[in-house]
């Protein structure tokens, strides 16, 4: 028989029982990532700008813009470009769901609305966000709003209003 592990942690603490067990867990790693290729993205975010990416290859089929950005075509692996998405940023709910308990590592107050929005056949992707106020409806249209006054520098950093 070797050495025997013991446990140096502390026990975490209940919150809850039933009907499901929910504990809370303190974080205090310190986790350090790079935006790589897409720090453009995250930077012009800050200065109210929306930035996609699109495929150069001329040879490449796919000629739609992605957003969020992709550093590296998903079709032909070429290095994609940036090009700007002109303001105002307008799109359309395709869905959402609302959000009652959003787990560790999301900083928004809760209940809020995650919403999927569809920008137009321009773009190959559905951009993925939160809807600042109010309740969303599928086919709602949306404008992009800025976080440029005490920025998060993530994705947070954009966020939908219903458009008036």
């Amino acid at each position: 028989m070797g050495k025997e592990i013991k446990y140096t942690g502390t026990p975490l603490k209940i919150i809850q029982e039933k009907p499901e067990m929910v504990v809370e867990w303190p974080r205090s790693l310190k986790h350090f990532h790079t935006y790589g290729k897409l720090t453009k993205f995250f930077q012009e975010l800050k200065n109210g700008r929306l930035f996609a990416t699109y495929c150069s290859n001329f040879n490449c089929e796919e000629k739609r813009l992605w957003l969020p950005p992709r550093a590296d075509c998903p079709d032909c692996n070429q290095l994609t470009s940036w090009i700007e998405v002109p303001n105002p940023v307008i799109g359309e709910v395709y869905t959402f769901t609302k959000v009652e308990y959003p787990g560790e590592g999301i900083e928004l107050e809760y209940p809020y609305f995650q919403i999927d929005i569809d920008l137009g056949s321009q773009f190959a992707t559905i951009f993925k966000s939160y809807l600042l106020y109010g309740e969303p409806y599928i086919g709602m249209e949306v404008i992009a709003g800025f976080r440029t006054d005490n920025p998060t520098n993530t994705i947070l950093d954009i966020f939908w209003i219903p458009k008036k």
